[in-house]
């Protein structure tokens, strides 16, 4: 499994909610911002790539370069620190990791359903189209349950982020987040499974 967000040094971490603050449309401060988050984004979008074949269609680089300019791009960019910021990045490379699911699958025409290892907590992209459709049609269907949960489990996946940095963003408890990360996953898994 790949490494979680790597927590930024303190002036870092400031440098970037100052920049984040006051990103909006000026092209100077998106330039500025761009190299201090770019390698964390990578990092996250490794995390998807990591049992995949070499030649995959879709690569780290390309699902970091399309999420990123979903961002910069989206009506929404009000975010109010560096966790808020890579929250929408995780929410961003959903977006990009599904629609490329979409892509896939509908080129293929077909194939069968296989099983996700929600225990890993590991979603990667190619062969495993219908099981990143599976999970995103299931994560909505949380959403429309419990929004909280189908936010832990889209921070724990797609961005990566451990329970303590998960609590901090939703500015919950640690035990909150576990306690619902398990609800979660149990719920997600007879979900997709049929009940099996």
């Amino acid at each position: 499994m790949g490494s979680a967000p790597q927590p930024a040094p303190e002036s870092r971490s400031n440098e970037i909610t100052q920049l984040l603050n006051g990103f909006h449309d000026d092209p100077e401060v998106q330039a500025r911002l761009l190299p201090l988050v770019y390698d964390e984004l990578h990092r996250i979008a490794q995390r998807h790539f990591g049992n995949e074949r070499s030649d995959h269609t879709l690569q780290p680089t390309a699902l970091v370069n399309e999420a990123y300019l979903q961002l910069v791009a989206g009506a929404d960019r009000s975010w109010k620190n560096r966790s808020h910021f890579f929250a929408a990045a995780a929410t961003s490379m959903r977006r990009v990791l599904v629609d490329h699911a979409r892509r896939h699958r509908s080129a293929k025409r077909g194939g069968g359903v296989r099983k996700i290892n929600l225990e890993d907590a590991v979603i990667q992209t190619g062969e495993q189209s219908d099981e990143i459709l599976a999970l995103d049609e299931a994560l909505s269907k949380l959403a429309g349950l419990d929004p909280r949960q189908s936010q832990i489990v889209e921070l724990r996946y797609f961005a990566g982020f451990g329970g303590e940095d998960i609590a901090r963003l939703l500015g919950i408890s640690r035990r909150t987040v576990e306690r619902e990360w398990e609800l979660a996953r149990k719920w997600l898994y007879l979900e997709i499974s049929g009940g099996a």
